[in-house]
C-alpha cells in the first residue's frame, strides 16, 4: 500500500509587508473615492465651482469699493487669498464624506476586513489632495479670467502653490479628526458654521489693520492669514503692509503653522480611529 502525501496548497498572492500592503489598501481606497466621483459627476462639479462663485462675487460685486493701502489692484490682492481659503475650506468636503461612512457602517466595515488599518484615511487623504489640486486649477484659471496677473519666476509660483498644499494638507487631517469625534452629520454642520467666520476672520480679503485691535490681532495670527501673505509675496502680488510680527513674519509661519498642526492632528486621528467602536 502505498502512502500518498497531500501537499499543501502553494502560495498564489505572496504576503505584502507592511508597508506595500498600506500603499496598495491605500490606493485601493482612493480609487472607490474616484468611482464615486465617476457615479456623482454633479456633486464633484458643484465641489469646484461654488469657491469660483466666491471669487466672481467678491471680484466683481464688491471689488470695486475696495482699495489696496499703498497701491495695487483689487483682484491681485483678493485672488491669492480666495485660494488659500479654497485650501482651508477643503476641510469641510473631507468632514462630510468620512461621517458619511461613519453613519452607513462603511468604516466599521472596513475596519473588519484584513486591510492595514491606516489605509482607510490614507486613502482618504490622497483623495481630497487630488481633489485640492483640481480645485486649485480651476480657482487659478478663474482668477486669470477675472484678470488676476502673478509677476514671479516658476520657482515661486511652485513654492506658492506648495504652501497652499501644506495648509490643505494640515487642514484635511484636522477635518478627519474632526468628523471622527463628531460622527454626526448634525455636528459637522455645527463645525460648517463655524469655519465661515475663521475664515472670513483672515487676510483673505482686507488687511487685519483694518479690524478692531483685538479681532485684527486674531487675524494676524490665523494660520490662513500667514499663507495668504506668502503666497502673496511669492506671486509678486500687492498687500497691506504689516503692522504686526505676525504679519512681517508671514513665509516662516506658512510653514510652521501647517506642521505644528499635522504635529497634533494626525496622531489624534490616528488614535481616534483605531479606538472607533470601542
Amino acid at each position: 500500500m502505498t502512502r500518498t502525501t497531500i501537499e499543501p496548497p502553494a502560495t498564489v498572492v505572496p504576503l505584502l509587508g507592511p508597508a506595500r500592503r498600506l500603499v496598495v489598501d491605500s490606493l485601493t481606497m482612493t480609487r472607490r473615492g474616484l468611482a464615486h466621483w465617476a457615479r456623482q459627476p454633479g456633486v464633484f462639479a458643484v465641489g469646484l465651482v461654488f469657491p469660483v462663485m466666491m471669487l466672481v462675487m467678491f471680484a466683481y460685486f464688491l471689488g470695486g469699493g475696495m482699495a489696496v493701502e499703498g497701491g495695487g489692484d483689487y483682484v491681485d490682492f483678493l485672488v491669492p487669498g480666495m485660494l488659500v481659503l479654497t485650501m482651508a475650506f477643503g476641510l469641510e468636503s473631507t468632514m462630510v464624506a468620512l461621517t458619511t461612512d461613519i453613519n452607513r457602517g462603511v468604516l466599521d466595515r472596513f475596519r473588519s476586513m484584513p486591510i492595514a488599518p491606516s489605509a482607510v484615511l490614507v486613502g482618504r487623504s490622497l483623495l481630497d489632495m487630488l481633489n485640492s489640486v483640481l480645485s486649485l486649477l480651476v480657482m487659478v484659471g478663474a482668477g486669470w479670467a477675472v484678470g488676476w496677473r502673478w509677476d514671479a519666476a516658476a520657482l515661486e509660483v511652485l513654492a506658492a502653490i506648495g504652501l497652499m498644499l501644506l495648509l490643505r494638507f494640515a487642514m484635511l487631517w484636522m477635518g478627519i479628526y474632526l468628523a471622527l469625534v463628531a460622527g454626526r452629520s448634525e455636528l459637522v454642520q455645527a463645525v460648517q458654521i463655524l469655519v465661515w467666520p475663521i475664515g472670513f476672520l483672515s487676510s483673505a480679503f482686507v488687511s487685519p489693520a483694518t479690524m478692531p485691535g483685538w479681532v485684527g490681532s486674531i487675524a494676524d495670527w490665523n494660520p490662513m492669514s500667514a499663507t495668504a501673505g506668502a503666497v502673496r509675496d511669492l506671486f509678486g502680488n500687492p498687500a497691506w503692509p504689516g503692522e504686526s510680527w505676525a504679519a512681517d513674519q508671514a513665509t516662516p509661519l506658512a510653514v510652521l503653522w501647517p506642521l505644528a498642526l499635522l504635529a497634533v492632528f494626525v496622531p489624534l486621528a490616528l488614535r481616534r480611529f483605531a479606538r472607533l467602536g470601542d
